[in-house]
């Protein structure tokens, strides 16, 4: 029989977004919680997101007339992954996002607000981003951080999770962590929630479920070696969508910043490196980072110009690329040629077929319906780029109520996954992502699975 050196309640692996709002909800719940995170200091893939939750039906939504409700993002959700998704987790996700952006907003204190800029666009039928103005995943993961320590929520830093321990089927007693220095710990629980992030960082595991997403850059957490995934398989649990993940075609490069989707939106648009254009660049928001991975040198460009990077400035990432001197300004045709390197023959016809496009109300010959925008005027504003992978969206199968599930559709008795560790719903693979899904299902499953593990670790306490 394993000695635990002490037993608690409810236990969370993992520290961002979706892990701190899980203990914050069994703790609500009238729930002791302790979490657990591999770092020093609070981080994660969370930390190196916009901070962008995608909810629908929010108190915010109402105060500016946006009529949105959970029927609508379920239909979008189906929609975008081609029906492809599994129902279950995608109604769970509809029903509780705008309730949980709104109880962490009322109730805990995270100061959510709707984006007004980020335009209903890349599946989404309605505006449903909220952030905190000004401010990106870094101060999000802190500020939750805060609202643990204010509600008493005890964490353990610097130990990461190699082993869970079942005695009983479908019941777990604890887990093993160790410490950087080599030291084992082994903790009881009433209740495990694993929020302990995908697998990006696991080149095995992208190579085995994605491999055309091998070679992409990874812009996420280095923690993410999808510990939680294959320690839940190993007890039987039941994983899906191993080959989703949300891949970005517009990563700064070499400065590593996320160029914002809005400036494509308000239209912008993507070059390579011999001037033309290769892609619609408002019908898909992760599937772009293909045909820019295909491009000569795997890079491309963005082209904007200043009123579109005024009409985007109030993000936090489009401050850091004036800051950081990313964004380059061509007065001219010489001047364009000699920052992208592509022929100006080709630029001019480029730009001038976007243009006619526009002027003429008809899609271009990458398809794009230009509508009310018109492409970028000059002088010309540029940011080279890259296509990166961020974050995956396959993990443990789960219900409606977070709870992990075995292959015969039978559930754990108090094991509950969400965020990176469970399986999300953008589909099989990257196409069915919609923006900010995966801050949006990690924070709403959170809510879930930690009120269930509270109501899991009453019912099974002595």
């Amino acid at each position: 029989m394993t000695h635990f050196e002490f037993t608690i309640p409810v236990l969370v692996i993992g520290g961002g977004a979706c892990g701190a709002v899980a203990a914050l909800a069994a703790r609500t719940a009238g729930a002791d919680v302790l979490l657990i995170e591999q770092d020093a200091r609070p981080a994660g893939t969370t930390a190196m997101s916009q901070g962008l939750m995608c909810a629908a039906g929010t108190a915010q939504q109402a105060a500016l007339g946006i009529e949105d409700s959970a029927d609508i993002l379920y239909a979008d959700i189906i929609a975008k992954t081609q029906g492809q998704t599994d129902p279950v987790i995608a109604r769970a996700i509809a029903d509780h996002s705008g309730p949980t952006l709104d109880w962490l907003t009322r109730d805990i204190g995270y100061p959510f607000e709707l984006d007004t800029g980020f335009r209903a666009a890349y599946g989404h039928s309605r505006q449903r981003m909220h952030g905190w103005p000004a401010h990106g995943g870094h101060d999000m993961v802190q500020l939750l951080h805060q609202k643990l320590a204010d509600h008493g929520v005890d964490v353990l830093f610097g130990a990461r999770l190699v082993d869970i321990i079942s005695t009983r089927a479908g019941h777990i007693d604890g887990v093993v962590v160790e410490r950087p220095d080599g030291v084992r710990e082994t903790i009881g629980c009433g209740a495990l929630v694993l929020a302990s992030g995908g697998f990006a960082a696991n080149h095995a595991m992208v190579s085995q479920h994605m491999p055309e997403a091998a070679t992409a850059k990874h812009n996420g957490h280095e923690g993410n070696r999808g510990d939680g995934i294959w320690l839940g398989a190993g007890l039987g649990a039941a994983v899906a969508d191993m080959g989703s993940y949300q891949g970005y075609a517009m990563l700064a490069d070499p400065h590593g910043i996320t160029v914002p989707p809005g400036v494509l939106v308000e239209g912008g648009f993507l070059v390579n490196n011999r001037g033309e254009r290769f892609v619609n660049e408002i019908a898909d928001i992760a599937g772009m980072v293909h045909p820019v991975m295909m491009q000569p040198g795997g890079t491309a460009w963005v082209v904007f110009d200043a009123a579109i990077e005024a009409r985007t400035a109030y993000t936090l990432e489009v401050r850091q690329l004036q800051d950081t001197g990313a964004i380059r300004v061509a007065a001219n045709m010489a001047a364009l040629a000699a920052i992208t390197g592509g022929d100006p023959l080709t630029l001019a016809a480029t730009l001038a077929a976007a243009d006619a496009a526009a002027a003429s109300r008809a899609p271009d010959t990458e398809g794009r319906d230009w509508g009310d925008d018109h492409p970028p005027r000059w002088p010309l504003h540029l940011v080279k780029v890259c296509g990166g992978i961020y974050h995956t969206q396959g993990g443990l199968q789960i219900d409606g109520n977070a709870r992990v599930l075995f292959g015969d559709g039978s559930g754990f008795a108090n094991l509950f996954a969400g965020g990176g560790a469970a399986r999300g719903v953008s589909g099989p693979s990257y196409w069915g992502y919609l923006p900010a899904m995966g801050l949006g299902s990690a924070i709403t499953l959170g809510r879930i699975a930690g009120a269930a593990a509270a109501a899991a670790a009453a019912a099974g306490t002595p």
